[in-house]
């Protein structure tokens, strides 16, 4: 369904009832991403209410002129959080740009975020500014990848660190959809100017003290590990978490930790909520 604010019209989907939870992808992909790794886990756990939505250029959500930084991507967030969620408290889980996003969030309406959960984080906007791995593959697959079409390809293996079918199958069907359909040449200029928020994202007036969990690949060449330490004081109820043989599509290549991690997290916010 859309959510119409006037001035962008937001796809978004909705699942269960409960404890809000607003979903943020990254950049280019679309709530499917959200949605892939984040239901499972919701298939065991009644009580959250989930919602995934679209960001502006990407999935069903069309561009506007007039969102030309992510500043004014943040002012579409709040919005439709606004309307969708009046006068509510909400978890935000947020990937990448989206936990760049995220954390724009808790710094607006802190009070109103009850936990926080940020996956692949993008830390530094600038590209050359940030601490990254080298990028390597542990598990090759080549077989696989001479069957894939050169594009699909040259998308899964570049950024794959655990090159097999399985995780092949979860990246065509809930990140390369996106990637497909993603208003490239809007996306481009946005990130060439004002990709970084104007203000200092990383600077809370005091701690954020609700549940918070961070994880990271450790040879996540894209945005890095080491960065996202950088922001640790922030969260005094954080858990940190770098996994191995996970790259920037850590949720796919490490599913098992990742699904125990997000279940404990969700956990101490249920106790922190007094469920």
């Amino acid at each position: 369904m859309f959510c119409d604010l006037g001035n962008v019209r937001i796809y978004y989907e909705t699942y269960g009832d409960g404890v809000p939870v607003l979903m943020i992808h990254g950049f280019y992909p679309d709530h499917r991403l959200m949605k892939g790794c984040m239901e499972p886990i919701f298939a065991s756990r009644p009580g959250w209410k989930r919602i995934y939505f679209d960001l502006p250029g990407m999935g069903r959500t069309r561009r506007e002129s007039w969102i030309d930084s992510t500043d004014r991507v943040l002012e579409v967030v709040l919005a439709f959080v606004d309307h969708t969620l009046p006068n509510q408290n909400y978890l935000v889980v947020g990937e990448s740009y989206g936990g760049y996003l995220a954390r724009g969030l808790v710094c607006k309406r802190k009070k109103s975020v009850d936990g926080l959960l940020l996956i692949c984080p993008l830390i530094i906007p600038g590209l050359s500014d940030r601490s990254l791995p080298s990028s390597r593959a542990i598990v090759e697959d080549r077989g696989l990848i001479s069957e894939l079409d050169p594009s699909d390809a040259n998308e899964f293996a570049s950024m794959a660190v655990i090159q097999t079918r399985e995780n092949w199958e979860r990246f065509r069907d809930e990140i390369l959809v996106g990637l497909r359909v993603a208003d490239t040449a809007y996306l481009e200029a946005l990130r060439g100017n004002g990709y970084g928020f104007t203000f200092d994202v990383n600077s809370l007036s005091d701690p954020y003290t609700k549940p918070v969990l961070v994880v990271a690949g450790r040879q996540d060449s894209s945005v890095g590990y080491k960065d996202a330490w950088s922001i640790i004081e922030n969260y005094p109820r954080a858990t940190f978490a770098v996994l191995d043989s996970a790259g920037h599509n850590l949720q796919i290549e490490q599913a098992q930790v990742f699904n125990a991690l997000v279940s404990e997290w969700l956990s101490r916010v249920q106790r922190e909520m007094g469920h």
